[in-house]
Parts: C-alpha cells; sequence; structure tokens
C-alpha cells in the first residue's frame, strides 16, 4: 500500500521546530569555525612583518652536525628522486648523515639499496635502514632510527618532497637559540596546476602555512610540526618522550608534547620545500581522513593536559581551537541532511521579511562564507599570486571542502569511538621536478588502489549530492526559499564532484587489477 504523500508533510511539520533548533546549532557551529578564521587573518596581518631571524649565526666551523632521515614505504616512483635530492644538500660533508628508513616490501628496498650504495661510494655518509616489521609505520621508523642519528640536529623529508641545496644553509643558524627545538618550512607544490584538484589542494595547503602557521607562531600560541621539511633538535624529541605512534598525527603528537616540555617553535614562511600533491581524489581522500582522524586523536591525548597546564589562556584557546577544528566535518553532513527538511517546510527562525531575519542571515553568510574568502584571498596575495584569481576560486574551494565533509566526518566518529586504523600512505605519483606536468597528466597511468578506502562513502556521496539537487530544484518552486539556491547548488557540486570522480577513480583502480590477456603469436601457414 503506497504512503499517504501528506503523511511526509505532516510528519516535517510536527518535527518543525526541533528542526529548526538543529539547523540553527548546526549554523551557529560553522559560524564560529569561520568567525576563528577572521582571527587567524587578523593576527596574520598584525604579526606578518615579524620577520624571524637567527639571534646569531654559527661560525664555518662550529657548523652543529645534521641527521637526514628519509622515512618510505613502497615509494618506489619518488624513492630515487629524494635520496638524491638529499645527498645533493649544501652542507659540510663531515657534518651530514643521511638515514633511509625504508620499510617497504614491494622491491623498492633494492633500488634504495643500490642507489644508497651509489652515494656511499661517492664519499657521502648514508645508511639504508630496512625494516621487516613495521610496528608503528613512519612513527616506529623514526623511533627506531633516532638513537643511531649521529645528528644534533634532525630534518626529516617525506619520500615525494625534494628539499632544496640550501634548506641546511637556511634553517641551521637558527638553532642558534638554545630554547629552539623545531623549524618548520613551509610547502611548496610541484604538480600545483595540474588539475582542478591540485589547484585546490594548492590553496589549501597555503592558507594553513602561510595564515596559520605565521598567525599562532608570531602571535605566541603554539604550532605543530608537518611531519616532513622540518628540522628537529634531536635533545627536544627526547625531552618530548621521542615518537609515539599511538595517533595517526605523530608529528603533531610530538608537537604539542615538546612544547608542554618548554621547547619553542619557528615557521620560516620564506624557507619553501616543494612537493607533490595528491593527483588523484581517492588519494586526497585517505590522506585527509588520516589527518582528520590524528588530529582528534591528539586532542583526546593530549588537550586535558594541555588546559590544566600553567599556560597563557591565548595559548589553551588557540591549541583547543586547532585540535578540535576537525569537528567542523560532523556539522558540514548534518547541516546538508537538514537542508532538504528546511526546503520543504520552509524553515523561520524569525517573522518572515522581518529586520531580525535579514540581519541574522547577514551575519551567517559573513561567519560561514566570506571568511573563507577572506583566508583564501590573503594567503596567495602573501605569495604574490593573484588575489582575484583565488577569490573567484573560493566557491571551487568551498566546493572541495563540503564533498570530503562526509569522508572527513567519519573520521571524526572513528576517533571519537576509539577505533583503530592503520597508518596509510598517501601514494606517490612522481609529478615532475620542474613543477610543470606530473605523469598524470602524460597520458593514462594505473591508479594506486587503497584498500581502506571504502566505495560506500562514494555512494554515500552521490547519494547526498542528489539530495541537494532536489533540494534545490524545490527551493525553486518557493520564492521565500530561493536566497538558498546558491548555497544548495554549492553542496550539490561539492558532494557530485568529489563522489564521481571518486567513483572513476575507484572503477579505472578495479580495471586495472583485472588480468590482462596475453596476446597470441601469430600462427605462422604450414
Amino acid at each position: 500500500m503506497t504512503p499517504d504523500p501528506g503523511f511526509f508533510e505532516t510528519l516535517l511539520l510536527a518535527l518543525r521546530w526541533p528542526l529548526t533548533a538543529a539547523w540553527v546549532g548546526v549554523i551557529v557551529v560553522l559560524s564560529l569555525f569561520g568567525l576563528h578564521r577572521y582571527w587567524l587573518v587578523y593576527l596574520f596581518h598584525r604579526h606578518r612583518r615579524d620577520y624571524a631571524r637567527p639571534a646569531r649565526r654559527f661560525a664555518p666551523d662550529v657548523l652543529p652536525r645534521v641527521t637526514v632521515q628519509l622515512p618510505m614505504f613502497n615509494e618506489g616512483a619518488v624513492a630515487i628522486r629524494v635520496i638524491d635530492a638529499a645527498c645533493a644538500i649544501d652542507y659540510p660533508a663531515d657534518r651530514l648523515q643521511i638515514q633511509v628508513l625504508d620499510d617497504s616490501n614491494d622491491g623498492t628496498e633494492q633500488l634504495t639499496t643500490q642507489r644508497v650504495a651509489y652515494w656511499r661510494a661517492r664519499g657521502v655518509d648514508i645508511e639504508h635502514r630496512h625494516r621487516t616489521d613495521r610496528t608503528g609505520y613512519k612513527a616506529g621508523a623514526l623511533a627506531q632510527a633516532t638513537p643511531h642519528a649521529t645528528g644534533e640536529l634532525i630534518a626529516i623529508f617525506d619520500a615525494d618532497f625534494v628539499p632544496p641545496a640550501d634548506f641546511l644553509r637556511r634553517t641551521v643558524h637558527h638553532f642558534t637559540d638554545e630554547s629552539l627545538g623545531m623549524v618548520q618550512t613551509r610547502w611548496e607544490h610541484l604538480n600545483r596546476d595540474d588539475s582542478l584538484l591540485t589547484r585546490g589542494q594548492a590553496v589549501f595547503l597555503d592558507g594553513h602555512f602561510v595564515i596559520e602557521h605565521t598567525a599562532r607562531n608570531r602571535s605566541g600560541a603554539w604550532m605543530h610540526f608537518n611531519g616532513t621539511a622540518g628540522l628537529w633538535r634531536k635533545q627536544c624529541i627526547a625531552d618530548a618522550g621521542g615518537w609515539h605512534h599511538d595517533t595517526l598525527t605523530e608529528d603533531m603528537d610530538l608537537s604539542y608534547r615538546a612544547q608542554l616540555a618548554g621547547w619553542d617553535f619557528r615557521f620560516l614562511p620564506h624557507v619553501a620545500c616543494p612537493a607533490e600533491l595528491p593527483p588523484e581524489v581517492n588519494a586526497f581522500k585517505s590522506q585527509q581522513h588520516r589527518w582528520t582522524k590524528g588530529s582528534v586523536q591528539v586532542a583526546l591525548k593530549l588537550l586535558p593536559t594541555l588546559l590544566r597546564a600553567k599556560l597563557p589562556g591565548r595559548v589553551k584557546l588557540e591549541a583547543a581551537a586547532h585540535m578540535l577544528c576537525p569537528l567542523v566535518y560532523l556539522a558540514v553532513p548534518v547541516f546538508t541532511l537538514l537542508c532538504y527538511p528546511a526546503v520543504y517546510v520552509n524553515f523561520h527562525v524569525t517573522e518572515p521579511g522581518s529586520w531580525t531575519g535579514l540581519v541574522l542571515g547577514a551575519l551567517l553568510l559573513t561567519l560561514g562564507t566570506f571568511s573563507a574568502a577572506a583566508f583564501y584571498v590573503t594567503s596567495q596575495r602573501a605569495l604574490r599570486r593573484s588575489g582575484w584569481l583565488a577569490l573567484v576560486q573560493v566557491p571551487m574551494l568551498m566546493s572541495i571542502g563540503i564533498g570530503i565533509a562526509l569522508n572527513n566526518g567519519l573520521a571524526v566518529l572513528e576517533a571519537l569511538l576509539g577505533k583503530q586504523s592503520e597508518f596509510v600512505r598517501t601514494p606517490k605519483y612522481a609529478s615532475d621536478s620542474t613543477g610543470t606536468k606530473s605523469k598524470r597528466t602524460q597520458g593514462r597511468v594505473s591508479v594506486i588502489p587503497i584498500p581502506s578506502l571504502k566505495l560506500s562513502v562514494t555512494v554515500a556521496e552521490l547519494v547526498m549530492g542528489a539530495v541537494m539537487v532536489e533540494a534545490a530544484r524545490l527551493s525553486l518552486s518557493q520564492s521565500s526559499t530561493m536566497v538558498s539556491l546558491p548555497f544548495l547548488i554549492l553542496f550539490a557540486t561539492g558532494y557530485l564532484y568529489v563522489g564521481g570522480t571518486s567513483l572513476l577513480t575507484h572503477a579505472q583502480a578495479w580495471l586495472d587489477s583485472r588480468p590482462r590477456k596475453r596476446t597470441q603469436p601469430a600462427q605462422a601457414w604450414p
């Protein structure tokens, strides 16, 4: 028997006020997140000219010994490149050690062994440390190797990075400050212009490094090491308790423990280290899932201790905002699910047409939307890129952020529920080191599958996109809800773009995994 259509309308009308309360609650959460972005932009402008300079410089004959660590796992596409770049760093050979921390089990270890032997024969102090037991994943490899590091300073580069030759010359002198425990440099992007996805990621990361790191570090708040392209004091790592592997973001975990132990950090935005961005959406989603889940895990582990510590209130508040910002990814899918009933029953928080409603709507628009424009446009202008182009890209950036919200929201839930998962590395596709085009743009390449990334999440993204399309269609039939149409289109575009491209990547990975028929040689005539 077909249910009466009026039943659903009656049910929604009965739930109108509870749904309205939930709707307003989610908007408040999103607006607070936007307000925090404005605060970071303000701090950036206030401190952007507070340049970090070394207190003094080491004399050439007393330069500290440095160990460069290169953690990797099945990184055959980029392993040789990062080893060669590390060996080309301009630093006295008698004060430089390189450790290749290779957990590979796909044959990459043979390539790295040969390359290490090549450089060792040329006088480079380099060793190949291969583990067959991946306990602790990256953190485990770093923890095992650090006691064997001969340097008082330790530089870390992931396999997809290409450290510039002058990296140490431009960072090491900051450690004349005995209280300094870590220096983080800015990430640059080899394949920024390869696709819509890589351009979006580049702007996201530019905002994080240029605005967030500068604002926090220069204003006296705490920042974190980003896992690569940084230089640590070995004693700082020891004082913080060493590398732990009970979270998926061992870099953030160690960073907060080090600062709790009294060490200072420094961010150098003028020192850039190029790296590869994930060129396909599933690799990007896997990376975002790990970062999001790990951040919440670190918050659960360290935030209570940090809030009890004798620290300035601004440090505690900013650290809490930093660790808990992934919670916004829970709000976005909830907001999405509320959009259709909101349009269907025409939610009104105030009387229709009232000035109160107009002011409230403008305020929420300013906090929830315009903050993203201010944040990313400011970061691009600071890097001497086009502010107008960044402004045009804001809808695209917001769409991508919305599209991955379900994936990241599930990561938040997993962390809150204590669900453990393995450290899934981000697949590398070996971008051209000239920064022009990656191999992906040179023709079809085999997609590197990510077993942990579930197809069900992709299907859910597409369903949510379809729901938002229907909500947009419905809003056109009601003049009072047409004002929400641009936002509904933005949400629909985000979910359908991320879900659609993710589905295509799943399909390509499946096709690549199928055994291919061998071409039989032609039979000769008898």
